[in-house]
C-alpha cells in the first residue's frame, strides 16, 4: 500500500511485499510527539489565525537575521510568539487536543503582556532588577509559572520535575549540607535574575532559539516543502542501490542527508523508515535489525553537519566561537560514525545473508540529479557563506533564500504562496518544544550562576574520580547519559554544560573538547531506555521488539560511546577535532578509523568472516586501544588488527581457533 509519508517525502517501492500500515506509523508518530510535543490541529478560522500568527513569527526572525533588532527586544519577542503559539497548539491534557479551552487563550494572552511589560520602558525596568516593584513581581513571577507549564505540554513530566528542582534549590540552600549548601535566595531574588537581566529566562539559551535554531528550523521547513526530502531518498535509492549491501547502505546515506537539515532524530527516523523498512525487509533484515539500523541512521541526524542538533548552536554560544568551527569539530566524528555504520551495514550484508534489492523504476542517477540536484546548493550554500566570512546567522539566511529561489526550478517543487505559507508556519511549530526547553534551562542556567553549583558539582567528581582524567571522563559520560534518558537533548547538553564540563577542564581538557563530549554524550542517550525515542519510533514501524530493537541499534552505535573518549583522555586527540597540528591530525583520525572498524568487527563477530573467540578479542582490544591517542597503543592496536588479517586470511593456518557464534 502507498502510505502518507511515503507519499510525502518518498515513493512506494515496486515490487516489495512489505508494506507499513497506517497503523503502525500513528504509532510511531507517537514517538514524534514525545520529543516534540503532541500538537493540535485545527480547522477553519482557529487555523488560519495560527497560520498567520506562525507565518509572522518566521517573518519576524527572517527579518531579524537580515536587520538589525536589540538582543532584548528579539528574545522577548521570541518567547512571546513561543509561549502564545504553544498554550494554542498544545493542549493542556490529552482528551482537550484539537479544542482551544477558555484557560488556553488567558494563559496564552498572560504571556503577552509579561513581555509586553518588560518591553515598554526596558531600560528603567532592567535597573530595579535588585528591587523589583510589586508588579514586576507579578509578572515575573507569571512568566516562570508560564514557562513551566509550556514546558510540561511539550516536553513531559520529567523536564518540569528537573527545572522545579532546581528553582528549590535555589530557595532552600541554607538549610541544605556541606558542599550543597549556600545562602538561598528569595522569590524577589530569583524574579529579578530570572525575568529581569539577560541572564535567566531571556539569557544564551533562549538568545541561541531565536536567532540559530528557528533560522535552521524555517531553512529546514523550505527543504521539506519543496520535496527536498524526496529527493534525498530517491538519490539514495539510486547511487547505492543494486549490490548486497545496497539496502544498509541507502538507509545510512539517505538518514545523512534528511538528517543534516532536519536535525531531528526521531524524525528522521520515521521518515526514513516509512519508505526504507520495505526495501530492508526485502534484503533479509529482520524487524529489530532494520528497526536498529533505522534509529542508528536516525541518530547521526543530530550528528550531522552543516545543522547537527540544537545544543551544537549552544555549543559556539557557551564557547563564544564561530558556528563554522562547531562544525569543522563535528566533521571527523561524524565521519567516523557514518563509517562504523557503512562497515556493520557490509558486515551485515555478509553475516545475514543479506540480498540485494533491485528497484525496478529506479531512474538513472545522473537523470535523477540533472532534474533535482539543485536541492544540494542550499546545504552546500551554508558552509560557502561562513567560508566566506558571513555569521552562521546570515548564512542560513541566504541559503533559505537559495533554496526559495531554486525551487522554481521545478514545478512540483516550486513553493508557490500557498506552500510557502506552509513552510513559514511550519518552521515555527516546528521550533516551538526547543524554544520552551530553551526558556526553562535558562532558568536552570540562572539558579547555576547564582548558587555557585557547577562548581561544587564539579569538585565532587573530581574528588570521586581521584583527579584522573579518564575516571572524570568515565563519570562525565554516565552523568550526561543518565540525566539524557529523563530530559531532551538540548536540555540535557545545557544541564551538563554547566555542571559537569567544569570538572573536564579544571583537569586541563580544552572546553572546547569538553563540550563536544557532553554533546555526544546527550545525543546518545536517545538510544538507551526508557527514553530511547529512536529505537522505539523504528521498532512501531517495523512491528519489531521495542527492547531488542534498541540491543540492535547499540550495537550500531557502539563506536560513537568510545571515540569521543579520544580528545578528552590525552591532549593528541583533539586533533579528531581538527585542532592542533595538522600531522597530529591526520594520524589520530586515521588510527581512529582503523580502531572503529576494529570495534565494529569485534562486535558483530565478523570481518572478512565469522571471527573465532580469539580474533574477536583481539579486534575489541584493538579498536580501544587505537581509539585512545597514544602512540605505543597505536602501534599495539595496528599489530592487533595485522593478526587478525592475517588469521582470518589463513595465511598462518596453525593460528586458528574454533568459530565464535557471534
Amino acid at each position: 500500500m502507498t502510505d502518507r509519508r511515503v507519499e510525502e517525502t518518498g515513493r512506494e517501492i515496486p515490487g516489495l511485499e512489505v508494506g507499513v500500515s497506517e497503523e503502525a506509523l500513528k504509532e510511531a508518530e507517537k514517538f514524534v510527539e514525545a520529543e516534540e510535543g503532541a500538537a493540535s490541529h485545527f480547522k477553519g478560522k482557529v487555523q488560519v489565525f495560527l497560520i498567520a500568527v506562525g507565518v509572522l513569527m518566521s517573518l519576524f526572525h527572517l527579518y531579524a537575521a537580515y536587520g538589525i533588532v536589540q538582543a532584548q527586544v528579539l528574545r522577548a519577542i521570541h518567547v512571546g510568539f513561543v509561549l502564545f503559539l504553544t498554550f494554542f497548539l498544545f493542549p493542556i491534557a490529552p482528551r482537550f487536543r484539537d479544542r482551544i479551552m477558555a484557560f488556553d487563550v488567558v494563559l496564552a494572552l498572560l504571556s503577552v503582556a509579561a513581555i509586553a511589560y518588560m518591553l515598554v520602558d526596558f531600560d528603567d525596568f532592567i535597573y530595579r532588577a535588585v528591587t523589583p516593584t510589586r508588579w514586576d513581581l507579578f509578572f515575573g513571577t507569571a512568566l516562570i509559572l508560564l514557562i513551566l507549564e509550556a514546558l510540561r505540554r511539550t516536553s513531559g513530566w520529567i523536564m518540569l520535575g528537573v527545572v522545579v528542582l532546581f528553582l528549590a534549590y535555589a530557595m532552600v540552600g541554607a538549610y541544605l549540607p556541606e558542599p550543597w549548601t549556600h545562602r538561598g535566595y528569595d522569590l524577589e531574588r530569583l524574579v529579578g535574575q530570572m525575568y529581569m537581566t539577560l541572564e535567566g529566562i531571556f539569557g544564551t539559551p533562549i538568545d541561541v532559539s531565536a536567532t540559530f535554531i528557528i533560522l535552521f528550523t524555517i531553512y529546514g521547513a523550505i527543504l521539506q516543502f519543496s520535496n527536498a526530502g524526496k529527493f534525498f531518498i530517491d538519490f539514495s535509492f539510486t547511487a547505492l542501490g543494486g549490490s548486497r549491501a545496497g539496502a544498509g547502505r541507502t538507509v545510512v546515506l539517505s538518514s545523512f542527508l534528511l538528517g543534516g537539515p532536519s536535525g531531528s532524530g526521531v524524525a528522521t527516523t520515521v521518515t526514513l523508515g516509512a519508505v526504507a523498512y520495505p526495501l530492508l525487509a526485502r534484503a533479509g533484515y529482520g524487524k529489530d535489525a532494520a528497526g536498529g539500523l533505522l534509529a542508528a541512521g536516525g541518530l547521526g541526524a543530530i550528528l550531522s553537519p552543516p545543522v547537527l542538533g540544537a545544543a551544537a548552536f549552544l555549543i559556539a554560544e557557551f564557547l563564544k566561537i564561530s558556528y563554522l568551527d562547531v562544525i569543522l569539530m563535528a566533521t571527523i566524528p561524524t565521519l567516523l560514525y557514518y563509517l562504523s555504520l557503512f562497515v556493520m551495514v557490509e558486515i551485515d550484508s555478509r553475516k545475514l545473508g543479506i540480498q540485494s534489492v533491485v528497484i525496478p523504476d529506479a531512474s538513472g542517477l545522473w537523470a535523477l540529479t540533472r532534474r533535482y540536484g539543485f536541492h544540494f546548493t542550499s546545504l552546500v550554500a551554508i558552509v560557502g557563506f561562513m567560508l566566506a566570512g558571513y555569521t552562521a546567522i546570515a548564512a542560513v539566511f541566504w541559503a533559505t533564500i537559495i533554496a526559495f529561489a531554486l525551487s522554481f526550478l521545478r514545478k512540483e517543487c516550486a513553493l508557490y504562496p500557498g506552500k510557502l505559507l506552509g513552510a513559514l508556519n511550519a518552521g515555527s511549530v516546528g521550533v516551538l518544544a526547543v524554544a520552551v526547553t530553551c526558556a526553562a534551562a535558562g532558568l536552570i542556567v540562572g539558579v547555576v550562576t547564582l548558587t555557585g553549583l557547577g562548581l561544587k558539582f564539579s569538585a565532587i567528581i573530581i574528588k570521586h574520580a581521584g583527579n584522573s582524567v579518564l575516571l572524570t571522563a568515565v563519570y562525565s559520560g554516565l552523568i550526561v547519559w543518565i540525566i539524557g534518558l529523563a530530559v531532551p537533548v538540548t536540555a540535557s547538553y545545557i544541564i551538563c554544560a554547566v555542571i559537569v564540563a567544569p570538572a573536564l577542564t579544571h583537569l586541563g581538557v580544552p572546553d572546547f573538547a569538553a563540550h563536544m563530549f557532553i554533546f555526544y554524550y546527550a545525543v546518545l542517550s536517545e538510544v538507551s531506555p526508557p527514553t530511547a525515542l529512536s529505537p522505539f519510533a523504528a521498532a512501531a514501524i517495523t512491528g519489531g521488539n521495542p527492547y531488542r530493537t534498541t540491543l540492535q541499534s547499540w550495537k550500531y552505535t557502539l563506536p560513537a560511546f568510545i571515540f569521543p573518549f579520544t580528545f578528552v583522555v590525552d591532549p593528541a586527540g583533539v586533533g579528531i577535532l581538527l585542532k592542533g597540528p595538522w600531522p597530529a591530525v591526520v594520524w589520530t583520525s586515521i588510527t581512529a578509523a582503523i580502531g572503529i572498524v576494529a570495534l565494529a568487527g569485534g562486535v558483530q563477530g565478523w570481518l572478512f568472516r565469522k571471527t573465532s573467540l580469539a580474533e574477536r578479542l583481539l579486534l575489541i582490544a584493538a579498536g580501544l586501544l587505537l581509539v585512545y591517542p597514544k602512540p605505543m597503543f597505536d602501534a599495539v592496536g595496528i599489530v592487533l588488527v595485522a593478526v587478525v588479517i592475517v588469521m582470518q586470511r589463513g595465511f598462518l593456518p596453525w593460528l586458528r581457533f574454533p568459530r565464535s557464534r557471534g
